[in-house]
């Protein structure tokens, strides 16, 4: 399961929730004091439905751009790029135009909260719609890099049909303005743009949440970025993601669950008595077939994470045998104390890295201890 982390003392007492856990989240958002939720999405939550990486040259993505010798993949995404040669972004737009994938269950719980009247405010970085998939309302959301779910000449402006622009991207074929012959591009924010006027008129809102779910992103991409910051520092922020970003952990009502996205929400889901509720309405909307290939895509990378933890383990126990033959003695070397204590802080990284289901016991020369990472 998700595992949950602080970066704040113990001693620390948080202002409105009990405790910093899901169980206390879950006991605020149902006692009433979580009217207006904001939630912030990035990558992180359509995983699980196969949106190919655009980094990772496992996905296809980069293949497909690499075949079109790009100086820099990152240039399908620059305005001044796609005006000289808009073909690239084509080649790429097909792999991820809307309709290909379905939404994850951590995008039905964010439609969940807006059905029940709590969603105040979706941000999100993603260009892939599946919020919209899901049943968030589109007035709830704020796409603050755009997204495929218009187009429009980048000369005249004039709005390009959805229906004409979803056969010419199926085609990778590069559509033109019917107006004025230009260049037709899908409202997402390339380099070189500003964000929609829409993610500044509403920004405000983030200072006023009583509640911040953050799911799946790195907080890199400033202005996107401090919306975190900008709630009070007594509204509880909790974060759904593979590791700590930004400042969320450093506030007494921080709750950070270190682990995919879709297993922690289905804790909070399980901590609000909404799990069964939840369940059902994302297998409604995607499908038996589709939802068990997530849960499947999501065993996977559950397994290669413990791959990863065991060989880790293997390592540790390696590096400390190696240590007590050489000291030929049970008591160990003066090098091994030496080695030991960052070894243990490996551990510890470990078990705030995610999800994974191992638990090892390591000899050392000093006795045994345990590595344990809770299984989602």
């Amino acid at each position: 399961m998700g595992q949950e982390f602080s970066a704040v003392p113990e001693s620390t007492k948080p202002e409105n929730l009990s405790e910093r856990s899901l169980p206390a989240v879950a006991d605020y958002i149902k006692s009433g004091k979580a009217r207006k939720v904001v939630v912030l999405t990035g990558a992180g939550i359509s995983t699980a439905a196969g949106i190919p990486d655009f980094r990772s040259p496992e996905t296809g993505l980069y293949a497909n751009l690499a075949a079109l010798d790009l100086e820099e993949p990152e240039d399908v995404f620059s305005l001044p790029f796609f005006k000289e040669n808009p073909k690239p972004f084509y080649v790429l737009a097909k792999d991820l135009y809307p309709g290909k994938f379905h939404p994850t269950i951590s995008h039905v719980f964010i439609s969940l909260l807006a059905t029940k009247g709590l969603l105040y405010q979706l941000f999100t970085q993603n260009i892939d719609c599946l919020e919209r998939a899901a049943g968030v309302p589109a007035d709830l959301i704020v796409e603050a890099h755009g997204s495929f779910a218009s187009q429009r000449c980048i000369d005249c402006k004039t709005p390009y049909p959805d229906e004409k622009m979803r056969e010419h991207v199926s085609r990778a074929v590069v559509p033109h303005c019917e107006k004025c012959n230009g260049l037709v591009k899908p409202d997402i924010v390339f380099f070189h743009e500003n964000l929609p006027s829409l993610f500044f008129d509403r920004r405000h809102m983030a200072e006023e949440a009583d509640l911040v779910i953050v799911l799946g992103t790195s907080l890199t991409v400033h202005p996107f970025a401090g919306l975190p910051d900008l709630a009070p520092v007594e509204v509880p922020r909790v974060l759904f993601n593979m590791e700590r970003v930004g400042s969320l952990g450093s506030q007494p009502d921080d709750v950070l669950v270190l682990g995919d996205c879709d297993t922690g929400v289905r804790q909070l889901a399980d901590a609000l008595g909404w799990r069964e509720e939840l369940e059902a309405e994302w297998r409604k909307l995607v499908g038996n077939e589709e939802a068990d290939r997530q849960l499947k895509g999501s065993s996977k990378r559950q397994v290669e994470l413990q791959d990863e933890v065991s060989q880790l383990v293997h390592d540790v126990d390696k590096v400390l045998h190696v240590h007590d033959v050489s000291s030929g003695s049970s008591s160990p070397s003066p090098e091994a104390v030496a080695e030991k204590e960052p070894i243990a802080a490996t551990q510890q990284e470990v078990q705030q890295s995610g999800p994974a289901s191992v638990e090892e016991s390591v000899e050392t020369t000093t006795g045994t201890e345990e590595v344990k990472v809770s299984s989602a």
